[in-house]
């Protein structure tokens, strides 16, 4: 068993070299947020796709205690580092690219929304339909899916894509300057060298849980998996530069 303040300070680490690629993640967190209160319930049931350490699903019930929130992940350290450091949460094991993972969250009633940060764009885009197909079938009607990401507009507004990615630029240079956090991969270098993550890390290979590159990174392969997939209203519900929240109601 982990222990549940190394897990935090490991998940603090974790949200730190997340803020040198996202100056305001905290506002997209908060932005976010809003619209799962926006929905009106005090007890909504909300999945939490790629969670991660479960930053997002810790923010979430802080914000509507009375929310139910499970918190999905195909990768073993991650959801080890959750487990150990918010027990409050549901942490589901599960690829969201492997058909029937819906059956895994053990659902007694229609999900109210689908929340996700700084995730799905490593699934590729055929991977992609095939989740959201899925995924509408758990929602709600009036659901919603809410993804936080940095998703481009190259192939449809190149020169809007130029300038959102240059806004996005500029934000880090203010916060930052010369000193931004480690990156992302000198996170994991960092954990895999911690003898207390050594179970965790071989199970994290053997589970094939490493990503590589960015399958989906465009705003149309999003917005197109998810009209076919029967949502009805999709559109950008916050955003700076190529950094958005995309919205999307279940029809």
């Amino acid at each position: 068993m982990l222990a549940h303040d190394a897990a935090l300070d490991w998940i603090a680490r974790w949200d730190r070299q997340q803020e040198g690629y996202l100056p305001d993640r905290e506002e997209r967190f908060t932005a976010l947020i809003d619209a799962v209160e926006a929905l009106g319930r005090p007890d909504p049931l909300v999945i939490d796709l790629g969670c991660g350490p479960g930053s997002l699903s810790a923010r979430l019930l802080a914000r509507l205690p009375q929310a139910e929130v499970i918190s999905v992940d195909a990768d073993p350290l991650l959801i080890g580092l959750g487990r150990a450091a918010y027990p409050q949460l549901t942490f589901v094991s599960a690829d969201l690219r492997t058909s029937g993972w819906t059956h895994l969250l053990g659902l007694d009633r229609p999900a109210d929304a689908a929340v996700s940060t700084t995730a799905l764009h490593w699934i590729s885009e055929p991977d992609l339909k095939g989740m959201y197909a899925e995924l509408a079938t758990v929602l709600r009607p009036g659901g919603l899916l809410l993804n936080g990401d940095h998703l481009d507009t190259e192939d449809a507004t190149p020169t809007l894509s130029r300038l959102e990615h240059a806004v996005h630029e500029r934000q880090a240079e203010r916060t930052f300057g010369a000193n931004r956090p480690e990156e992302w991969r000198a996170w994991w270098d960092a954990i895999a060298a911690d003898p207390a993550f050594a179970e965790l890390d071989a199970a994290r290979t053997t589970a094939g849980a490493d990503h590589h590159g960015s399958e989906s990174r465009l705003l149309s392969q999003h917005a197109g998996a998810l009209r076919e997939a029967g949502f009805s209203e999709i559109g950008t519900l916050w955003q700076r530069g190529n950094n958005r929240l995309l919205c999307a109601v279940r029809g």
